[in-house]
């Protein structure tokens, strides 16, 4: 598979977009919507079977592509142990590095998010940001943390080509990564003031006198309470136009500092008159509390139930279903969102209820989410255990990064540039959901990936991504068994089981039309001889075109 060549900044980003844009293929045949059994609409903690499927379906849904060894280490832990380990605070990671030679300030090899903004090499540092990003979801470890990172991506949108400083975008990202298990109203406020919000959705620009309602807006539709059904010209039941034009002017007075690389709030730029707001808010009002009048605003939101239950909502298509009907928002949002409210909007005990609850293990759960091109690609990638080019062979090591981000690309997903303020469509936009990711565009690359990945590899400068064929099967507990080693790879990719044709017709695949017993003889014969190389081909190439049978069925979409 050959990639275009990676152009740097925002001409890549645009020229990669081009290349794929929204084309939902068949919409009108939108999967109807999964209807839960009584018992499975349950918060109760799981008490089921807890074995080595019920292990890979909390893994497909909290880490990007399990891995064999990562699903029998949790198995082994247990549910509580697994969800504890999960949910951990870890360090941030070591901030990005710079790949431009001709970087005039930061050495290559050396960090540039503390540098003066350059034009000449911003391209450049664009592409070692998104590449440092890829390289997280590869070095996840056990934690959802990254998962999290990219639900409050998709959450708290900017867009790194509107905010056009790459120190900027970094400080975002690793913001939304310090809070991803955090408090969610301490993050809101957090992300109101910074400097890459400002400058994305013109907080800069609000001023007394003239306000900028663009923040403000998105804070009640997108980013807090919602929207409610509209009852009257300008009232959404949740909130009004009034209320946004009074929150607007709340958020005066606050600017972003490039060469300080912060923020500030600017009193003479603040308006400090009273701002009142609608019923919605029990006719509340806030009169000037200078730097501190902000937080007076979320906190007067963040009081509202409907609050909690507009996040437990993207939360739970998230990790869990896109739809949810009356009988889901009855007894699975409502629970989990006053569970937010009593631990004053602390995220971890709702993910620990939800992930840990009978009806997140519900048979109708597994497999009912389509993966999205980040848990495709990196997914990929970690579950065929592609090797990459060592950190310390640093331009291979971010090349490797920015393919991943532009196998995604192609895909309809720019990492740190959603479509939109609203995020990626598959959250939102009903009836499709996630199925807009299976389209006439994303499609075809999907099949060249795992083409690639399996049969072909992908040959880079001075590197080679491809699947070892061979160390995938000797990690399997039987890899002399034809029978067992289609089984034990169908468990580690696939959420639904398998049929027994399709477990025959991938058998065939790895030896057509002959017996058990050859496969087990020419797997025996070469751990006997394992520098036959012949021997080592011919069992590689039966490897791969299973690996590959297994890739292009439609399951291997689900997670």
């Amino acid at each position: 598979m050959n990639l275009p060549e990676l152009n740097a900044g925002r001409l890549f980003l645009q020229r990669a977009r081009d290349l794929a844009p929204n084309q939902p293929l068949l919409p009108e045949k939108a999967r109807p919507p999964i209807v839960f059994k009584k018992e499975a609409l349950s918060l109760e903690p799981y008490t089921g079977v807890w074995d080595m499927d019920a292990a890979a379906h909390l893994l497909r849904r909290t880490i990007f592509g399990p891995q064999a060894a990562e699903i029998g280490q949790v198995k082994d832990l247990g549910l509580e142990s697994a969800l504890e380990i999960l949910l951990e605070e870890l360090p941030l990671p070591a901030p990005p590095l710079n790949i431009a030679p001709n970087d005039p300030v930061v050495p290559l090899g050396q960090t540039w998010v503390n540098a003066a903004i350059n034009n000449e090499v911003e391209g450049l540092r664009l592409q070692s940001l998104v590449a440092w990003w890829n390289h997280q979801f590869f070095t996840q470890g056990l934690s959802l943390r990254e998962k999290m990172v990219l639900f409050w991506h998709n959450h708290f949108v900017t867009e790194i080509e509107i905010v056009a400083d790459s120190r900027y975008s970094y400080r975002y990202a690793n913001l939304l990564r310090q809070h991803a298990l955090g408090n969610f109203q301490t993050l809101t406020e957090a992300i109101t003031v910074s400097p890459a919000m400002l400058r994305y959705l013109n907080g800069s620009e609000n001023r007394a006198g003239a306000p900028n309602e663009n923040y403000a807006r998105e804070l009640f539709e997108l980013f807090t309470i919602g929207k409610g059904p509209q009852i009257g010209e300008g009232n959404y039941t949740h909130y009004t136009e009034a209320d946004v034009v009074a929150a607007a002017r709340v958020l005066t007075g606050w600017r972003d500092r490039p060469v300080q690389i912060d923020v500030v709030f600017q009193e003479g730029f603040h308006d400090t008159g009273d701002k009142q707001f609608s019923e919605a808010f029990d006719n509340q009002v806030i009169g000037n509390l200078g730097a501190e009048e902000y937080k007076a605003l979320i906190a007067m939101i963040f009081a509202r139930e409907e609050t909690a239950r507009f996040l437990c909502r993207k939360l739970y298509r998230w990790l869990v279903y896109y739809q949810i009907d009356e009988a889901v928002e009855e007894n699975i949002i409502a629970p989990l969102a006053q569970i937010l409210r009593d631990h004053q909007y602390e995220i971890k005990p709702v993910l620990r209820a939800l992930l840990g609850s009978t009806h997140f293990f519900s048979a109708e759960v597994s497999g009912a989410a389509i993966k999205s091109p980040i848990d495709f690609v990196v997914g990929t990638f970690r579950q065929l255990e592609i090797a990459f080019p060592a950190s310390e062979n640093l331009l291979a090591y971010y090349d490797a990064g920015l393919v991943s981000y532009y196998l995604t690309a192609l895909q309809e997903m720019f990492l740190g540039t959603p479509p939109g303020v609203a995020g990626w469509p598959a959250y939102y936009q009903a009836p499709q959901w996630q199925q807009l990711w299976i389209n006439s565009v994303s499609l075809p690359f999907r099949r060249q990936l795992s083409d690639a990945l399996t049969i072909t590899g992908l040959n880079r400068d001075g590197y080679r991504l491809e699947t070892d064929p061979i160390a995938l099967i000797l990690a399997l507990e039987v890899p002399d068994d034809p029978n067992r080693v289609v089984e034990d790879l169908a468990r580690r990719f696939f959420p639904l089981a398998l049929t027994d044709n399709q477990k025959l017709f991938l058998k065939n695949t790895l030896i057509p039309g002959l017996p058990d017993f050859e496969w087990t003889a020419e797997w025996n014969g070469l751990m006997a001889n394992p520098q036959d190389e012949a021997l080592r081909m011919a069992v590689s190439n039966k490897v791969r075109a299973l690996l590959n049978r297994m890739l292009a069925l439609a399951e291997y979409h689900l997670q």
